[in-house]
C-alpha cells in the first residue's frame, strides 16, 4: 500500500510544481492539463507496481519488461515530450524524423524538467540539475535541431541566471513573440 500513496504523492507533487511554473509563465491551461494521463489506469497502475521513489517507475518497468507501456501511453498524449514530436518524413523511405516543437510546449517541457528534478533530487536540486539530466539523456538523438537549440538556451539560462530570470524570459520574450501558441 505504501507504493500506492508514494506514487500518488510523487506524481501529484510533480504536477503541482509544473502547474506553479506554468502559471508563472502565463500558461494556465497547460499547467492545469499537464500530465493528467498519469492518473489513467494504464499509467497509474504501472507507476504503483514499479514505484521506487527516487526515479521514474517507467525505468523499472522498462528493465523488467523490455519496454514501458506506461511511457508509450504517456508520450503519445503529452505534447511537452520530445518523443511526441516524431513523425514519418514525406518520401519513399517513410523514415521517422523529429518535428520542431511549438515554443509553448518547449516552455511546458522546461517546467516539467525543473519539477521532475526538484521532486527526484529533493535537497540536492540546483538550477543546473535539469541541464545535467538532459546532457546525460539519450533523447538528444531524437529532437529537432531547432528545438534542441531552444531547449539548450533555456537550460543554460536556468543554470547560469537562475529560475526567476529564465521564467521571466520565457514569459516576456519567448512566448510573447510566438504567433503559433496552441
Amino acid at each position: 500500500m505504501g507504493s500506492f500513496w508514494g506514487h500518488l504523492s510523487t506524481i501529484t507533487r510533480h504536477k503541482l510544481l509544473v502547474m506553479k511554473y506554468c502559471f508563472r509563465m502565463g500558461l494556465y491551461w497547460r499547467g492545469l492539463m499537464h500530465d493528467l494521463s498519469k492518473y489513467s489506469p494504464t499509467e497509474f497502475l504501472m507507476g504503483v507496481k514499479y514505484y521506487q521513489g527516487n526515479q521514474s517507475p517507467n525505468n523499472a518497468e522498462r528493465r523488467d519488461k523490455g519496454y514501458s507501456a506506461a511511457w508509450l501511453h504517456h508520450k503519445g498524449r503529452n505534447r511537452h515530450h520530445i518523443e511526441y514530436w516524431n513523425d514519418y518524413a514525406d518520401g519513399p523511405e517513410k523514415k521517422v524524423v523529429p518535428v520542431e516543437m511549438p515554443k509553448v510546449f518547449v516552455a511546458e517541457m522546461l517546467c516539467d524538467r525543473i519539477a521532475a528534478s526538484r521532486v527526484y533530487k529533493k535537497d540536492d536540486y540546483t538550477d543546473a540539475s535539469p541541464y545535467e539530466y538532459y546532457m546525460r539523456s539519450k533523447e538528444r538523438g531524437i529532437i529537432h535541431p531547432a528545438t534542441h537549440e531552444l531547449l539548450m538556451k533555456l537550460l543554460i539560462m536556468l543554470k547560469d541566471k537562475g529560475e526567476d530570470a529564465t521564467i521571466e524570459y520565457v514569459k516576456k520574450d519567448l512566448l510573447k513573440k510566438d504567433k503559433k501558441r496552441r
